[in-house]
């Protein structure tokens, strides 16, 4: 990916997350208020249901702040996906009138949903206030943690972009295997309530590496898993890598296709 090159489309790139972002809520009566209500409202039906109907077992922290945890990184990953799978296809106008790097389509989308994950971050410091878990130095380690979530995110996000141009059957199985990720992820549970002979599953899955590594800088008070981290980083540059050369060679027949 050309910097520079990206760097002389930035106000293109800036007015495509303004786009996004004010698009998103158009003529609704609260807005943006909505960035916050969405993870609020499913954190506190998870909290309930897995408090009170499904016994999950004890855990060093309130279950909400548990659950709210899993529940940013996978709305910023899962939310990202959902846009970026039809980012192509929806802005098939605009790709036929001028050119431009598409993959701006991908980072302005990227950016806007980051927009949301730190707006939805509000909600994490109230609680952490609420329940009096001390910040600490630690925390500071998350940002690393979202960095190497973001760059997996895109570019799985390129590779789901360009098969939807060819298979648009790609957005529908996209969501049964988000659907079937979701629940495969610790996002409302503990690895460790996961009968041992299963847990690998929790090794090979990036978005459950970031999650617990999530929980140790934030609930945990200590250094992430720094051996999953740099697995978890190693498939996140492979995947960009691969991705971004496929979504290249497409580049030249976007126009064409849709």
């Amino acid at each position: 990916m050309k910097l520079l090159e990206l760097y002389r489309y930035r106000e293109l790139i800036k007015h495509l997350v303004l786009r996004e972002i004010k698009g998103r809520y158009k003529q609704s009566f609260i807005g943006f208020f909505w960035i916050l209500l969405n993870p609020l409202f499913q954190m506190l039906i998870m909290s309930f249901v897995f408090s009170f109907v499904i016994r999950t077992g004890q855990l060093s922290v309130p279950f909400p702040i548990f659950v709210f945890v899993g529940l940013l990184p996978w709305t910023l990953f899962s939310n990202s996906l959902s846009s970026g799978v039809n980012i192509l296809v929806d802005n098939a106008s605009l790709i036929r009138k001028i050119y431009f790097p598409r993959e701006i389509l991908l980072i302005a989308t990227l950016i806007a949903k980051l927009v949301d994950f730190a707006i939805a971050s509000m909600i994490f410091i109230a609680m952490m206030l609420y329940y009096q878990i001390p910040f600490t130095w630690y925390m500071l380690l998350f940002v690393p943690i979202l960095l190497v979530q973001t760059v997996f995110t895109f570019g799985l996000a390129l590779v789901l972009s360009a098969l939807n141009l060819l298979y648009r059957d790609v957005q529908y199985m996209f969501q049964l295997i988000l659907s079937l990720w979701f629940y495969l992820t610790p996002i409302v549970y503990s690895v460790d309530f996961f009968p041992e002979q299963y847990r690998w599953i929790f090794q090979i899955n990036p978005m459950s590496v970031f999650i617990n590594a999530y929980r140790q800088v934030l609930l945990g008070g200590d250094v992430f898993n720094i051996p999953a981290i740099l697995l978890g980083g190693g498939i996140a540059l492979v995947m960009f890598f691969i991705s971004y050369g496929l979504f290249k060679k497409m580049e030249g027949i976007v126009a064409d296709v849709v």
